[in-house]
């Protein structure tokens, strides 16, 4: 009886894992795009690269606010130095205190010091600039943020272009199939009556076999479009999507013709090198000197949390380190080539996306002809098949010339669909690499 009950329950719940991998959801590309945006993986990172480097930042605020640190230290010596300080803090020496004996071999003293100390940086050249470094870096990572929102904006486009792609296969490869069924029935009954042979009617065969394939192949890809997009959206329950949206021709009006330098992935360049630029002037800053006040406020006695004694300093201090053993002219000289090095690479990334923008022209005018040219063939291919389909219904028309022009109309319905899709990407890409 358990055995049943178990039995019961596994198929039970394999029945409803199956319908819910099995479930379909109707999808906008506004909806993935807003989706995508909010929950995306890639953009949460770029926020936290962001966070990162605003912490950073924030750490150089030093250069400006004091440093301030407070301690209550307890101690109890022998040590006649030690001593006779404590006792000079304390405020409670007497003459007798100065007795050779006593000064040479004190008895145990105890003391209780509290002490607030403050550290204020004047002039420190090099934190300032590192202060300039940290800001710019904080600003290209902003920007850095909005590139990566830009390119999943196209990754989103184009896998939701793949998802209408996949289903407009499917449509077509259903009524391929459906019409080869047709073919098949047709032919299994001209051959009953003898006017076929059994060689034409394994041909249809062949091709309903074929179309049953391409069809199977086609829903695979249906969920593999879908599947992205869940990656995209950061949605791990990977149901199949349908895009509430057709596949048709599309037009972008282009603001722009060309590489902006205000785009935000080559502003954040300019920005890193900017700061490059500034940790290199910071290196070559450490050769001044730096100037620091610093205060302190103590409390003295030989009693744990009391203050019967007090006193204070007050001061500054100019500071310069002369020479490090040729350790800042290292780090100067390598701050100085990782500046020139990233203005290389600035120039360089700016001269391939120029070169990227001509490919994706070129790319977008081959698409424009390729759309044409197989909006032609699938017309003629279609009047074909109409064609050569009523000659068969009548006898006149080889079955092999049927499957042939058949197999040619799907074809060239899944070649115009396909450069569909290459069309409105082009257009797509193309806007992504002129934005600004």
């Amino acid at each position: 009886m358990k055995d049943k009950i178990g039995v019961l329950i596994f198929s039970f719940l394999s029945l409803a894992f199956a319908s819910q991998a099995q479930e379909t959801v109707l999808l906008s590309k506004a909806e993935a795009l807003s989706r995508v945006q909010e929950e995306n993986t890639s953009i949460k990172i770029s926020e936290e690269e962001y966070n990162s480097a605003k912490a950073d930042f924030r750490q150089t605020n030093a250069v400006f606010l004091p440093n301030i640190t407070a301690s209550h230290t307890g101690i109890s010596t022998t040590n006649p130095l030690m001593a006779f300080g404590s006792k000079l803090n304390q405020e409670i020496l007497t003459a007798s205190d100065f007795d050779p004996a006593l000064l040479n071999d004190p008895s145990k003293t105890q003391n209780f010091a509290t002490k607030i100390e403050v550290q204020q940086p004047l002039i420190n050249a090099d934190g300032i600039y590192q202060r300039k470094a940290a800001k710019t870096k904080m600003e290209a990572m902003s920007l850095q943020i909005q590139r990566t929102s830009d390119y999943l904006a196209l990754e989103v486009d184009k896998a939701y272009m793949q998802l209408q792609l996949a289903y407009k296969a499917v449509d077509v490869l259903d009524k391929a199939l459906e019409a080869a069924n047709a073919n098949k029935t047709l032919a299994e009954n001209s051959f009953k009556q003898g006017y076929l042979q059994r060689a034409d009617v394994l041909n249809v065969e062949v091709r309903v076999s074929e179309v049953q394939a391409q069809l199977q192949n086609a829903k695979s890809n249906v969920q593999n479009a879908s599947n992205y997009l869940s990656f995209l959206m950061n949605d791990e329950t990977y149901v199949v999507y349908k895009p509430s949206e057709d596949l048709v021709v599309e037009t972008l009006d282009f603001q722009n013709s060309g590489i902006s330098e205000n785009r935000s992935d080559i502003k954040a360049m300019e920005l890193a090198s900017e700061a490059y630029k500034d940790m290199s002037k910071a290196d070559k800053m450490t050769f001044l000197p730096r100037l620091n006040a610093f205060g302190s406020y103590e409390l003295y006695d030989d009693k744990i949390f009391r203050a019967d004694a007090s006193g204070y300093v007050v001061g500054a201090q100019l500071s310069w380190d002369i020479f490090q053993g040729s350790k800042r002219f290292g780090k100067a000289q390598k701050s100085k080539a990782e500046y020139e090095k990233s203005k290389l690479e600035y120039n360089q990334y700016v001269s391939q996306s120029k070169l990227e923008l001509n490919k994706a022209k070129r790319m977008l005018q081959d698409a424009e002809n390729k759309l044409n040219l197989t909006k032609l063939a699938l017309d003629q291919s279609e009047e074909s098949l109409r064609i050569r389909t009523n000659r068969f219904k009548e006898g006149l028309e080889k079955t092999s010339d049927l499957l042939m022009a058949e197999t040619q109309f799907s074809q060239k319905q899944l070649e115009y669909y396909q450069t569909i899709f290459e069309y409105n990407y082009a257009q797509a890409y193309l806007e992504f690499l002129t934005k600004e």
